[in-house]
């Protein structure tokens, strides 16, 4: 496939070349096949307002805003057939979707809320015996967070709150 015109291979690249590559590109073609959990290089793409072309897998629809800030498809005749729309998509919304759903920002104001329902929570004497059911409170409310280890941090503090592990600050990092 290397030897195909209008293909060459890049390597691996630094983050300050990253930004460049991705902000200069067309769009991102994410053609996964696996349940990626969280693809973090279509965030770094639409960062730079590069549209993303990705299959329908793992957390691709959780990321993706269909038709918005880039294209979601179910198979390789789909992306071919797709990939010309996907070059039209408006670069400056892709980056305001970004700033919107994914900016250390707004991902820090989401953590903190979340910790703030914890211990108000545990405060007003409603606090669950298990840690799951916590997050599974949360979730239901509809309370997002956007990142593994938000999630994990938000864990933590809860199985600590409950006496379970060492206090935070005594876990190795």
């Amino acid at each position: 496939m290397l030897d195909q015109p209008g293909i060459e291979f890049i390597g691996e690249i630094n983050e300050h070349q990253k930004a460049e590559f991705l902000g200069q590109a067309s769009g991102l073609l994410f053609p996964i096949d696996w349940p990626e959990p969280f693809g973090l290089v279509m965030i770094e793409a639409m960062a730079c307002g590069t549209p993303v072309l990705a299959f329908n897998r793992g957390s691709v629809s959780e990321i993706i805003e269909d038709g918005k800030t880039g294209i979601v498809v179910q198979s390789k005749d789909e992306a071919i057939k797709k990939l010309p729309h996907l070059l039209t998509l408006n670069r400056r919304r892709i980056r305001h979707e970004f700033e919107r759903r994914f900016s250390a920002q707004r991902m820090a104001r989401d953590h903190i809320g979340l910790y703030q329902e914890l211990l108000k929570d545990e405060r007003e004497g409603a606090f669950q015996s298990d840690a799951l059911g916590m997050l599974s409170k949360l979730i239901s409310r509809g309370q997002p967070f956007n990142d593994q280890s938000g999630a994990a941090l938000l864990l933590r503090l809860s199985t600590c709150r409950l006496g379970r592990y060492p206090q935070t600050s005594s876990l190795r990092q």
